[in-house]
């Protein structure tokens, strides 16, 4: 646990680059031989610390998704709108924790190739996520507006609540985290749901 949170800390105060093994070492006060055991070199360490930051803490991130209380809420709400709406209040806090450790990721892997694997990985491993979950979920619900496929569904996701626009929104633009939830629950209803006509929901 020492090791991730050491890692992460170092990440985004010193980039990839500048992050060594014996630096986060020193400052999760193990030996070095703890850190190159504890996960596959440096790569292996950002990417353990992308996953912890988006499971909320290091001891979080071996829970499974589905079970972690966040989602379960989602899944068991009802009504379409509030369950986007719970999901869309999930964004704000994921972004400001992983998106530190992303912009990290995607400075360095403009020079390697390893880190543009991981990097093409945790993206894939997200749109897989939003697909299988929380599209099918919609689907099986029989909410979904017509014509929209629970993969197609996961894409429009994936895309909406990219850090790309929490960035822009809030980074860019000055929004606050409240305004860009609301404009996300807003936006993610308007484009997924059928509103009983089969027209989108407004």
């Amino acid at each position: 646990m020492r090791i991730i949170e050491a890692a992460q800390a170092l990440f985004v105060e010193r980039g990839y680059a500048g992050t060594t093994i014996p630096a986060i070492a020193a400052a999760a006060d193990v030996a070095v031989e703890t850190v190159y055991r504890s996960a596959s070199g440096k790569a292996g360490l950002l990417a353990d610390a992308v996953r912890s930051a988006v499971a909320g803490g290091v001891e979080r991130a071996d829970v499974a998704v589905a079970e972690r209380p966040a989602i379960r809420r989602i899944r068991e709400e009802p009504d379409p709108v509030r369950a986007l709406a719970l999901y869309a209040a999930t964004q704000p806090g994921i972004w400001s924790r992983v998106g530190p450790l992303l912009r990290v990721l995607d400075a360095a892997a403009t020079s390697d190739d390893a880190l543009q694997q991981l990097r093409d990985r945790l993206a894939a491993e997200r749109l897989d996520g939003l697909r299988n979950g929380l599209g099918r979920m919609l689907d099986a619900r029989g909410v979904l507006r017509a014509g929209l496929t629970p993969d197609r569904a996961g894409d429009i996701v994936f895309t909406v609540c990219g850090l790309a626009n929490y960035d822009a929104f809030t980074r860019e633009c000055g929004w606050s985290d409240s305004d860009y939830e609301t404009w996300l629950a807003d936006t993610l209803a308007a484009a997924l749901l059928d509103r009983g006509d089969g027209s989108p929901s407004t």
